[in-house]
């Protein structure tokens, strides 16, 4: 069996074959919806979601995973007889479910002084496949025997490097969410405005303003074309409309010469705060 397990949480969008096939354990966020408490992966399908949150009378909420649960899954792993467990955490600047896992292993620890687990949180900085593909990776290196250590520094080196572009076709919930000030949301909205944000380092920048939906596509491509280190994995992620992942892909094959090597659906942790109808594009850049 494999010596090290990879951990990671549901925000990574990580496919659910890939998370059975690699032995991936992916912890879910609660979310709730009107007053009711759902899990992701669980209760529903993101699409199921992105129609829930369109009947929304309120904003859904999505509660940080405790350490509780991470203590469950250090005892779990040690006792199913790995070595190594290593975390692969949802950008800590938007989540505390980071500082969750390590708040957890020194009480694993006291609680297990006898413990000789090693255990690993990365923090990736980042959103959706932006460290979901990072997981896959990594669990795939677990597979093969690499030693711990060698991919946590894998990760972390994925992590300083890679760069998501997205665009939300609706500011009404990067709004509500606090990603755009108000005042941003509503003039953009009135003059159809459509931002490209990404992330740096684990905090948002808007890096285009588009006029009009036809223009996102082609411009999504084309900047992650000219910004990502040649011949790396790239991957799209898609929201309400699937078929904008599907055009994005071909514009990027067009582009660079190649498929993407993953196509997710966000999860509902991303939809509640980029919105439901959105499309994005994950690389390793070249400029970081």
């Amino acid at each position: 069996m494999n010596q090290t397990l990879i951990v990671t949480d549901s925000a990574s969008d990580v496919p659910a074959e890939l998370e059975a096939r690699y032995g991936i354990r992916v912890l879910p966020f609660s979310i709730v919806v009107d007053g009711k408490p759902y899990v992701e992966r669980k209760d529903f399908t993101p699409q199921e979601f992105y129609q829930m949150m369109l009947a929304a009378h309120d904003l859904p909420t999505h509660a940080q995973i405790n350490p509780s649960e991470f203590q469950a899954v250090y005892r779990q792993a040690e006792e199913d007889g790995y070595q190594s467990v290593i975390y692969i955490s949802i950008n800590s600047h938007g989540s505390g479910t980071f500082n969750s896992a390590r708040v957890a292993i020194d009480a694993y620890k006291e609680e297990n002084p006898d413990s000789k687990l090693d255990i690993y949180c990365v923090d990736s900085l980042s959103y959706t496949l932006g460290y979901g593909y990072m997981a896959v990776e990594a669990a795939k290196k677990a597979e093969k025997g690499t030693p711990a250590p060698e991919i946590v520094r894998y990760c972390e080196d994925w992590a300083k490097k890679s760069a998501i572009y997205f665009t939300p076709f609706t500011l009404e919930y990067v709004r509500k969410s606090g990603r755009v000030s108000c005042a941003a949301a509503i003039v953009g909205g009135l003059m159809g405005i459509k931002p490209v944000i990404t992330w740096v380092d684990g905090e948002s920048k808007t890096l285009q303003k588009l006029r009009g939906e036809k223009a996102v596509v082609p411009a999504l491509a084309k900047m992650a074309a000219a910004n990502m280190v040649p011949k790396t994995d790239y991957c799209i992620v898609t929201g309400l409309r699937p078929e904008l992942g599907q055009q994005l892909a071909d514009e990027m094959e067009r582009e660079v010469g190649y498929p993407p090597a993953l196509i997710a659906p966000a999860s509902p942790v991303i939809a509640i705060n980029a919105g439901p109808d959105l499309v994005a594009i994950c690389i390793r850049d070249r400029s970081r």
